[in-house]
């Protein structure tokens, strides 16, 4: 019975792919040529990657702004003063200026202050209900929390501000809770539950909390922190930023609405990628035994872009992004940093890899397949090999995504609230035929 119907709404939700050039539809709000279709305003964040010249568009390499500040000018900041950057980009991003030293200090102190759960939250929402998806425990724990918040409806920006701001102190504990509950009941092993430590910085906090001995170098937690910034905002045309746009569109609570990103961020069109990549590599260690060898490293990857090798998808992870062309900015910055971690941890010769596939994949993509602008390698080229070597399990490589970019998701809320005119709703147009209604006994 089920498979019958199964085969039923298959057949009837199939639309002729033609049609979607007929009638102009813009897949994935977004122009052949990668350009997005424009759809809003934001001040929040900016994703650059070509300039126009006489109506023709030239590929530059990729820029992302912050609140009009570089990003590169952002994370060269705080490295340069051997600070740590998440929290001073929480500021940036909600309130629209970097801080200065009081106002920064103050704002850990507000952050560090939210970072508790209710009382029995963890044991009755996390440890009673252990999920094998991280994502799911955050989401559920998101919508549990509504029931926590006398306001919870309250749509007014103190208390939405108040709202995000509770959720971005708390998502570590949600999702490193959720793992160890995770691995607990369904690994067996034992279970670790440290609060968090109001002196630390949000990325120490997450390392803290994870590990069993509480321990990790300085380099560790900088090279966290740098990746929680760089994932921390991205325009408002990304899949979780325009779904956090529409949801709030609607007047609907903070919870429903990060709720729903969270959903959106746990596809793995959007949020999953960096988990392939290192999957990616671990299959290509075992095919390619001469690391140094290009040649090997290049067939490797023909198989990959022509279905023959890893999960035959024709995909090389980490490799070109929907905007970025010759470029991805945070990745360029990521690959600056990974190489002292890597180091650290004795593993260069998988680096100078990943230096090698970063190189030759664009070419090899450029041989095989038909290409509207170039490609690069993306964030999650490097960010999974960074959670690896900071042996941040699988499944929280999609959390510590969701543990960023909520900041940018409530920037977004906010800025969506304070410019309130219409619930966003946009076209669709039916091509189905006009039928007659058939009476029961007749069919």
């Amino acid at each position: 019975m089920l498979a019958k119907l199964t085969a039923k709404a298959k057949k009837c939700s199939s639309i002729d792919h033609d049609l979607f050039s007929k009638y102009l539809v813009k897949r994935g709000l977004r122009d052949i040529d990668g350009r997005g279709v424009l759809v809003g305003l934001t001040e929040i964040g900016d994703v650059h990657s070509y300039i126009i010249d006489e109506n023709e568009i030239i590929p530059v390499p990729g820029r992302l702004m912050y609140r009009g500040i570089d990003i590169n000018d952002i994370v060269q900041g705080f490295l340069a003063d051997n600070r740590f950057g998440f929290e001073e980009t929480c500021y940036l991003l909600l309130f629209g200026e970097l801080p200065d030293i009081n106002e920064l200090e103050d704002f850990k102190k507000l952050l560090a202050a939210y970072q508790n759960l209710p009382d029995d939250f963890a044991r009755d929402m996390i440890l009673k209900m252990p999920s094998k998806d991280m994502m799911n425990v955050l989401a559920r724990s998101v919508l549990a929390l509504y029931s926590f918040d006398e306001k919870a409806d309250d749509t007014s920006i103190e208390n939405v501000l108040t709202q995000c701001l509770r959720l971005i102190a708390c998502f570590p504990s949600l999702a490193v809770y959720g793992y160890q509950a995770f691995s607990h009941y369904h690994g067996k092993n034992s279970l670790y539950l440290h609060s968090p430590r109001p002196e630390l910085s949000i990325a120490e906090n997450i390392l803290y909390m994870l590990r069993p001995d509480s321990s990790y170098t300085k380099l560790e937690a900088k090279l966290l922190d740098l990746a929680l910034v760089l994932h921390a905002e991205h325009g408002g045309g990304n899949n979780s930023s325009f779904a956090t746009h529409v949801l709030t569109s609607s007047g609907t609570d903070t919870y429903s609405v990060i709720a729903a990103a969270l959903g959106s961020l746990k596809g793995p069109r959007h949020g999953g990628a960096n988990i392939k990549v290192v999957q990616m590599f671990e299959d290509m260690k075992r095919q390619v035994k001469d690391w140094d060898d290009g040649a090997a490293i290049e067939a490797y990857l023909s198989r990959l872009v022509n279905h023959q090798a890893f999960d035959r998808a024709g995909m090389i992870y980490g490799i070109g992004h929907a905007v970025y062309s010759i470029s991805d900015p945070r990745a360029v910055l990521l690959r600056e940093q990974v190489a002292k971690l890597a180091r650290e941890k004795g593993i260069d010769d998988e680096f100078q890899l990943y230096l090698k596939v970063e190189k030759l994949a664009p070419q090899v993509i450029a041989k095989n397949r038909k290409m509207y602008k170039g490609v690069s390698a993306n964030v999650d080229f490097y960010s999974g090999f960074i959670y690896r070597m900071l042996d941040i399990p699988l499944e929280l490589y999609t959390p510590l995504f969701a543990i960023a970019r909520i900041v940018g998701w409530s920037a977004h809320r906010i800025e969506e609230i304070v410019n309130a005119g219409k619930i966003i709703r946009p076209a669709y147009k039916s091509v189905s035929r006009r039928r007659e209604y058939t009476a029961i006994m007749a069919r």
